[in-house]
């Protein structure tokens, strides 16, 4: 029987010591028809040049070398060279188990869905494993899009591309949002229609290995990432009143939520008038009080949170020194 060919992105910027390892558990695929795309964003260590000898090693690896532009840029110029009909995503410090692409290619199959997941764990850089972010399912299942975006609403989900085998035909007309974070929920969520479904399984068959110097981890990207999250809010909420009625009381919440993320994140010498994202966070919490203080789905930490920092924000953080994020 003769399969698909599954295009596989690593978007790598100066990777030199782990990148070896990622490649190596690609090539080691029990799904064998792949190509893996090696997207150089402008690496400044020799991992460039590294890409270029592991291409020599194997016909399956093509190397592309860019300006560095970022994670998202990276991965969109994959999506123009790619020739498989599936696409699956990697970062260069991550790796994965060897059987991940049948797992995922054949769940496909049987469910006749345009994309699947597996479950992931995560190890830093002592090799300890972290607590589960996502929790996969005790058995297989088909999740339906709006039972998928209500649990990335609830902070249950797994929006990442990386664990996920999607038909290429999802990305037509559509590209990662360039220069923010979160840009996986950011484009999925706008999929979601799409796809109708996603197969999910129990499987943990990639791994992410936290390393402090790679791009969500920067320090520096910390308080970005809470702002690039109330904009995502933003666009779900829009999107949800026009797809998805019955879960605008569930995108609510996630909207609140993010922006308290944000308030208990953003700097405290930038809470002030000249920042434009704080105040108007501020004046939508003072806003949207009541609604919240009626959702059933925000916790009473949550509501308690919202009616401080609705009325005294910037005391609140001074207090708040050793008080831990509502979630």
């Amino acid at each position: 029987m003769k399969t698909p060919l599954i295009s596989i992105i690593v978007p790598v910027y100066n990777t030199y010591d782990y990148l070896p390892r990622c490649v190596d558990t690609l090539l080691k695929q029990t799904y064998t028809n792949i190509e893996i795309l090696l997207i150089d964003d402008g690496s400044t260590d020799g991992t460039g040049k590294l890409c270029d000898d592991l291409a020599a090693q194997d016909s399956r690896i093509c190397v592309f070398h860019k300006e560095n532009g970022g994670s998202s840029s990276a991965r969109n110029l994959g999506l123009v060279k790619a020739r498989g009909e599936y696409i699956g995503f990697i970062d260069s410090d991550d790796y994965v188990d060897s059987n991940m692409y049948e797992l995922l290619w054949k769940a496909m199959e049987t469910y006749h869905t345009d994309a699947a997941q597996v479950g992931r764990d995560e190890y830093d850089e002592k090799g300890m494993r972290l607590p589960d972010i996502c929790c996969p399912p005790e058995r297989e299942v088909c999740i339906l899009d709006r039972d998928f975006l209500q649990e990335l609403l609830m902070h249950r989900g797994d929006c990442s591309f990386c664990t996920k085998l999607l038909k290429k035909k999802l990305f037509q007309n559509r590209k990662f949002p360039e220069g923010v974070l979160n840009e996986d929920f950011h484009l999925l969520v706008q999929m979601l229609p799409e796809i109708g479904s996603v197969v999910s399984l129990p499987q943990q068959t990639y791994h992410v290995f936290c390393r402090l110097g790679s791009n969500t981890r920067k320090s520096e990207g910390f308080s970005r990432v809470f702002a690039d999250n109330i904009d995502n809010a933003d666009m779900v909420s829009q999107m949800v009143e026009k797809e998805y009625p019955e879960l605008v009381q569930t995108a609510f919440r996630f909207g609140i939520f993010q922006r308290l993320d944000y308030m208990l994140h953003v700097p405290v010498e930038q809470m002030n008038d000249k920042n434009e994202m704080y105040c108007r966070t501020v004046q939508y919490l003072r806003k949207n009080w009541w609604r919240s203080m009626t959702n059933p789905l925000l916790t009473g930490k949550n509501k308690l949170y919202h009616t401080l920092f609705a009325v005294a924000p910037k005391g609140i953080r001074v207090l708040h020194k050793k008080v831990k994020t509502p979630r």
